[in-house]
Formats: C-alpha cells, structure tokens, sequence
C-alpha cells in the first residue's frame, strides 16, 4: 500500500510503501507520549522507498530512555519530526535498517480498520490517560513483531492470499 504523510503545517510531506499498514498497537511508554501525544500509534514501512518533500525541515532526535533503577540512556531510534511545527513523522532505527515507522497520526493516507487493538507498554502508562478498546494488553514491548502480526491475521504479503479467521476480540492479558 502506498502511504503519503504529512505535517501539520505542510512544509514537509512523504510517501512510502508498506505491506503492514494497519495501525492496531497503541503505544503508552513516556517517550511516545511526550514526542507524540498521550496514546501513539506507528505502522511499518519500507525504508528503501521513502520520499521526503521539505527535508530541510526535518528534525532528528533520539530520545533519553528513563526506567527506575537503570540510567539514562540514549534510544538507538531516530524520531523524525517537523522543525516547524513539531508533527512526530516517523521512528528509525538502524538496528531494522529495512523498516521506518511513520506515526500513524500523521499519515494521511485512509488506513485500514485493524481486527483488534493491542495496547503496549502499559507499565508506563499514567492513571489519567486512558486505555480504550479491546484485545490483547501487554505491560512492555511485546515480542510479536508488526510483520508477523499483520501475518497472523492474514493480512500481509502471502498471508493475505488465504486469509486466516480473524482473532477473537475479547481482552487478553500478557506480560
């Protein structure tokens, strides 16, 4: 699918392919929440095939990682943002040098309603900010990838050939 994304103030605008477009995971750690707004939600694209208009624009910043008990350190992702206007575009990280991460809030592209919600990093989650909707809960990252999630439900790639039924949607909870 061919998405296309832009700021809020419009200087900058890009389009990138990507075959996991549903935007099902809603992200709650602090990084997201202070670079993005109180619930966040990224997709996948493919690097190779992003197109930035009004680059000069664009911001980097690699965020501070803050957890009790450990220092802080410096995130190895990359969150691309507008200079001007402070739109969060998309996560990059060069440990998946083949992926980016548009948030899913600045594509404007009409995305696909997802079969269920996932809602990660709940640990961080502040009591004041609400965690909407149904389907699986996991208090960190889980280790099911967005690839392989849009696979299980049949709707990516090969797997959208035969698609599978879809999950239940009742609340799960997981670690």
């Amino acid at each position: 699918m061919k998405l296309e994304g832009s700021c809020q103030c419009g200087k900058v605008t890009y389009r990138i392919d990507s075959d996991t477009p549903y935007p099902y995971m809603y992200c709650f750690c602090s990084i997201c929440r202070k670079t993005s707004g109180a619930l966040t939600c990224n997709i996948m694209g493919k690097r190779d095939t992003l197109k930035i208009r009004g680059e000069r624009y664009v911001k980097k910043y690699h965020a501070v990682m803050r957890e009790k008990g450990q220092r802080p350190h410096r995130s190895e992702g990359e969150r691309w943002f507008c200079g001007e206007c402070g739109t969060h575009l998309f996560v990059a990280d060069d440990r998946w040098p083949e992926g980016i991460w548009p948030n899913a809030a600045a594509v404007d592209t009409e995305l696909p309603e997802p079969p269920e919600q996932v809602r990660i990093m709940l640990a961080f989650k502040p009591k004041w900010v609400p965690a909407p909707g149904e389907g699986p809960t996991f208090k960190r990252y889980p280790k099911l990838s967005i690839a392989k999630w849009h696979e299980n439900h049949g709707l990516s790639g090969e797997s959208r050939k035969s698609p599978k039924s879809p999950k239940s949607r009742k609340t799960r909870k997981a670690s």
